[in-house]
């Protein structure tokens, strides 16, 4: 005798709710035929639902996705690194309270208390004829970021090595939730055998009908809900053998959308904006922002993270700012809109001829007009790069073109053997933007502070 099952998921949907309608009526469309046919289902989160540049995510903490999540039935979910490191640690812990399906996070632990109720390495889901389904959850190990928080991330293959004997030994199939991104997915098929499929995430790729690694099937779902996965399996009830495995990705675009649905998410964005509606500052004049300019509000909050920092020198992108504000009140909303970015601020220590690499790569056209997508970044292109503690004196050629022709601190040049306490944005501790920052030794994050916090200490003073 063979049984059908059926699992469905989201990954990554970093708050992007004009697709959960459409997501959710597909979930509900498929729900009919399964029972019509008495087959059995589930559905999954993959991690990264939440993100708090969408004011839903910001205003409820991450709380009013745990919401569309059991309205929506899910029925197991693990966490990405934006539900891990960009909550505070008193947010996470208390995030999945009301969750009605299961949270399972194998290779993380809570150090500064005793861990939730919700977190759990795996769980075990049981079909009518009893067919044993584990499903196991991993994150992304941000060490440095986690242990800031009061949390403690392992590595995934360590946790893998000491609990997947355990579940096969409970279990006749594994499904693993990982948001470990595709290089870590595939040598995880390679390297353990007993783990049939694996729902990938964090790195957004996307696997239209999914990949075979060493027997395993690999599938992932893109981001922000431009599409949805789906996992078809069959299992044989007499030989105890699984024998065929399909993933598909489903466009969302032209999906009916669930009018209940929408509904319902406008409910809940308008709880969270009102939550968001706390004053910050009354401004007399408005404050302007321009990518490719210097501004007095951008200026003041890059002053504003060098103090914060207790740095030498500040340096942040203009691009981090997405609106003007208005003269009148300023709200918390009003902030969050304008910096939606869940970027924490960061110290690194910078030899004076790094610095000055970093001051030059700051001054080209090829960085400032990148169109940055990731990395904590919500907004459109990096823009100039704005510096507070140091003079630069920039020349520009014929073509437009800046050139820095000298710099000082403190009225000095630049010691090129000095070490200075250089403050920045998170962002550019990841990546090629600036090697001299991504490879630092020494690097401090200051969490669980925002950028848009500093902008609102900047805009009280």
């Amino acid at each position: 005798m063979k049984e059908k099952l059926y699992f469905y998921y989201t990954s990554d949907l970093h708050s992007h709710f004009e697709n959960w309608p459409q997501i959710v009526g597909y979930f509900n469309e498929q729900k009919k035929k399964h029972d019509k046919k008495g087959e059995e289902y589930w559905l999954f989160d993959n991690g990264d639902h939440v993100d708090r540049f969408h004011p839903i995510a910001e205003g409820l903490m991450g709380k009013g996705n745990v919401e569309l999540l059991n309205d929506a039935g899910y029925d197991v979910a693990t966490i990405g690194n934006n539900e891990g490191i960009t909550l505070a640690s008193e947010d996470l812990h208390s995030l999945y309270d009301q969750a009605t399906f299961r949270v399972v996070c194998a290779n993380l632990d809570c150090k500064s208390s005793s861990s939730p109720a919700w977190l759990k390495p795996y769980h075990i889901l049981e079909s009518k004829y009893g067919t044993k389904i584990g499903v196991l959850g991993l994150t992304a190990p941000f060490q440095a970021f986690y242990q800031q928080l009061g949390w403690d991330v392992l590595s995934p293959f360590d946790v893998l090595d000491g609990i997947i004997e355990e579940m096969r030994n409970q279990t006749d199939i594994i499904i693993l939730l990982s948001h470990l991104g595709i290089n870590e997915d595939e040598e995880i098929a390679r390297r353990y055998s007993d783990i049939d499929i694996i729902i990938g995430g964090h790195t957004h790729h996307l696997f239209k009908n999914g990949e075979y690694i060493d027997g395993a099937l690999l599938t992932a779902a893109g981001k922000h809900g431009t599409h949805l996965g789906e996992v078809a399996v069959e299992w044989n009830i007499d030989t105890r053998h699984l024998e065929k495995k399909e993933a598909y990705a489903v466009p969302t675009e032209q999906l009916k959308k669930d009018d209940g649905v929408t509904k319902k998410v406008k409910e809940i964005r308008s709880k969270a904006v009102h939550e968001l509606g706390t004053p910050v500052t009354y401004l007399r004049e408005p404050l302007h922002i321009a990518w490719f300019q210097d501004t007095p509000l951008m200026n003041r909050l890059t002053e504003q993270l060098r103090l914060w920092t207790s740095a030498d020198i500040a340096m942040l992108n203009a691009g981090v700012l997405l609106d003007h504000l208005s003269a009148g009140e300023i709200t918390y909303e009003d902030i969050h809109r304008i910096c939606p970015h869940p970027m924490n601020p960061c110290l690194v220590q910078l030899r004076g001829d790094e610095l000055m690499e970093v001051i030059r790569a700051a001054h080209t056209k090829e960085l400032t007009e990148i169109r940055l997508k990731g990395f904590g970044f919500r907004g459109e292109v990096i823009g100039k790069m704005v510096f507070a503690g140091i003079d630069i004196e920039v020349g520009t050629d014929e073509d437009g073109c800046e050139h820095v022709q000298h710099v000082t601190f403190d009225g000095e040049p630049i010691d090129y053997e000095r070490i200075y306490q250089f403050a920045t944005a998170d962002t550019f501790t990841f990546g090629r933007f600036f090697p001299e920052i991504a490879y630092a030794k020494s690097k401090k994050y200051f969490m669980p502070e925002l950028l848009r916090d500093l902008l609102s200490e900047a805009l009280k003073s």
